[in-house]
């Protein structure tokens, strides 16, 4: 099983992490083989609807056995870019900054927090987890001395676009937006948009529409 080049459109792309996420867990469980309607089960989708995902770049599952389990989360993980590392650093050493950092997950997959920026003077020069705080002043300089790829923005709303658009000046290409506002960026600037207030909503609703 290889994955094609064929493009994968944005609605299959924003369900491969859940795939991949769901044959992790069954790889660290000692499953070898999966079909669709197992798949289906666990994951709250058809059995339809995963084969032609999966079909999209070429996942092919063999008849009366499914898909190998080990082999399937390889082709996602390449798929997702995950066979390359990522260096990012984090715009807001705050609560949320300093959670973000801490999250291990990302180092599991390559994805490693390098530093942290902040304007705050009694927060810069300190370390956290292992992870430099520095001023805002120098993220132009650390961002072009350590070839960094992702920003992660955890900053107050209100300097949200002017962060981001001296993070575009640095010439980072990727950013992950935990401020809850739409940026204004180039095209070639990639962003994932991460709105803790609206999960929550969106939650609060449906508990008051089961009463």
């Amino acid at each position: 099983m290889r994955k094609n080049s064929k493009k994968v459109s944005m609605s299959v792309v924003r369900r491969l992490p859940k795939y991949y996420r769901f044959l992790t867990d069954l790889n660290e469980r000692g499953f070898q083989k999966i079909s669709s309607m197992e798949l289906s089960k666990m994951m709250g989708l058809t059995a339809s609807q995963i084969r032609q995902d999966l079909n999209s770049f070429g996942a092919y599952g063999q008849q009366g056995y499914g898909y190998r389990v080990q082999e399937l989360k390889d082709v996602i993980h390449d798929l997702l870019g995950l066979d390359r590392p990522y260096r990012c650093v984090i715009i807001g050493a705050g609560n949320l900054g300093h959670a973000i950092s801490h999250y291990e997950g990302f180092k599991n997959e390559g994805i490693w927090i390098r530093a942290m920026f902040d304007i705050d003077s009694e927060k810069v020069g300190q370390t956290h987890d292992g992870v430099p705080i520095f001023h805002m002043e120098y993220l132009d300089e650390y961002v072009k001395e350590n070839m960094i790829n992702i920003a992660i923005l955890c900053v107050p709303r209100a300097i949200g676009q002017s962060v981001a658009n001296e993070v575009v000046r640095t010439g980072i290409k990727g950013i992950m937006n935990f401020v809850p506002i739409d940026l204004t960026l180039p095209d070639d600037v990639m962003i994932e948009d991460v709105n803790i207030s609206d999960s929550l909503y969106t939650l609060t609703y449906m508990l008051s529409h089961t009463q």
